[in-house]
């Protein structure tokens, strides 16, 4: 649908996020998103509390089958009232500061801008990195879906893109992505099983050289040229577990050019 706002009134806001199992971090992301004049949550079948703490919070639930970030990010996008919308994820939430921004650029009807860039500060394990691969990570996440939105055919790795200029906001999108150590090391492989796979759809292919050097390449760009190292042992880690990605995806990609699996095939559910 689109808006039916008009010229002289200030644009609104449509927040839009996804979510399954959220139900320990969804309730403080939608509390950041108070500003907004909407709010939709599109849930992929949740088993936990999220559906009940979204509605609670005023949030039109939507309930649609997991197909792909991307798509599920746009079929969100594609449920809004109003055309300029704000997408989160359930684990992020809009600084004091970032909110602002977006209120000063909303109340200039957007300065002629089709999308707007802001920073995402990281928490990882008790510290905010502020240095390295982790930050500034400027994402777009606030644009006007009749210019944009989350386009292309990668479903991994996602990212919005707009037909016109982009501005850039002061202030953080907060992200609060990594439960436990477990939970990341399980959530990079994941990754990168599903980006190897989505590069060799593409006709991308490993080499030995990138085996060896790409891994490290990351680890010592994201520690020392990008500062890393100022975060202390959380920058340490954070670079190792990024390298490690890059390892991983790498090797699942070398894996799959080769004719070899890099998952389990599904198992039968008959009994021969």
């Amino acid at each position: 649908m689109s808006s039916t706002t008009a010229p002289t009134e200030r644009p609104r806001i449509s927040a839009c996020i996804i979510a399954f199992n959220e139900a320990d971090r969804i309730g403080d992301c939608l509390a950041s998103l108070a500003f907004c004049d909407e709010i939709v949550v599109v849930d992929s079948h949740s088993t936990d509390q999220t559906v009940a703490i979204a509605t609670v919070a005023g949030a039109r639930v939507l309930q649609r089958r997991f197909d792909g970030f991307r798509s599920q990010k746009a079929f969100c996008v594609e449920q809004a009232q109003h055309d300029w919308v704000l997408c989160l994820d359930a684990d992020e939430r809009v600084s004091a500061e970032l909110r602002e921004a977006i209120l000063a650029a909303r109340s200039a009807s957007f300065a002629g801008h089709a999308g707007y860039r802001f920073a995402r500060l990281s928490e990882y394990f008790g510290k905010f990195l502020r240095h390295g691969n982790a930050y500034p990570d400027r994402v777009l996440r606030l644009f006007d879906r009749r210019r944009g939105g989350w386009r292309g055919k990668r479903e991994i790795h996602e990212a919005a893109s707009v037909d016109g200029s982009v501005g850039l906001l002061q202030g953080d999108l907060v992200h609060y992505p990594y439960r436990s150590l477990e939970q990341q090391l399980g959530k990079t492989q994941r990754y990168a099983r599903m980006m190897a796979e989505h590069e060799f759809a593409r006709g991308k292919r490993a080499t030995l050289a990138k085996l060896v050097l790409a891994p490290a390449w990351r680890f010592w760009r994201g520690l020392l040229f990008r500062g890393g190292f100022r975060d202390g042992w959380h920058g340490l880690v954070y670079a190792y577990v990024r390298a490690n990605y890059v390892r991983q995806k790498t090797i699942m990609l070398w894996m799959l050019q080769n004719g070899q699996p890099v998952s389990d095939p599904p198992r039968r559910t008959d009994a021969s």
